[in-house]
C-alpha cells in the first residue's frame, strides 16, 4: 500500500483591520474546505480518521500564526499544519492599518491498496 494523494484544495482568508495572522489562516483553511465534499470515503468503505490531512499555510509573517489553533479547526483525518512566508499585507499608511491576506492549500492523503484498483478504458 502507499499513501496517495486524493485532494488537493486551495484557500484565501483575510483580516482586515486587527492584523491577526492566525485568524486570517482559520478563514483560508475554511474557504478551502468549503470547496469540498468527501462522499467517497462513505462509498469505498475508507475511514476518514485513517486519512493524512496536509495544511500549508503562507502568511507574511509565519510566527504570528498559532497553527494549533488552525489545526484544531480540521474535521477529520490526522492533520500536520505548516506556516511559510507568503500570502500579502495590504498597507494603508493614511489610516495606519495593515490588512493581513493568507492563503492555504489543503493537501488529503490515503492508503491506497492498489491491487485492488484496476483502470477500466474510456468510454
Amino acid at each position: 500500500m502507499s499513501m496517495e494523494r486524493i485532494i488537493l484544495e486551495m484557500g484565501s482568508g483575510n483580516d482586515l483591520y486587527g492584523q491577526d495572522y492566525t485568524k486570517a489562516a482559520r478563514r483560508a483553511v475554511q474557504d478551502a474546505l468549503h470547496h469540498s465534499s468527501l462522499v467517497f470515503f462513505r462509498s469505498l468503505d475508507i475511514a476518514a480518521a485513517d486519512m493524512v490531512v496536509k495544511v500549508t499555510i503562507g502568511v507574511q509573517e509565519p510566527d504570528k500564526v498559532d497553527a494549533s489553533i488552525v489545526q484544531a479547526d480540521l474535521p477529520r483525518g490526522k492533520a500536520e499544519v505548516q506556516v511559510v512566508f507568503g500570502g500579502q499585507n495590504v498597507v494603508d499608511t493614511e489610516n495606519e492599518t495593515t490588512s493581513v491576506i493568507a492563503t492555504a492549500t489543503i493537501e488529503a492523503f490515503v492508503d491506497v491498496d492498489q491491487s485492488k484498483w484496476k483502470l477500466s478504458k474510456p468510454v
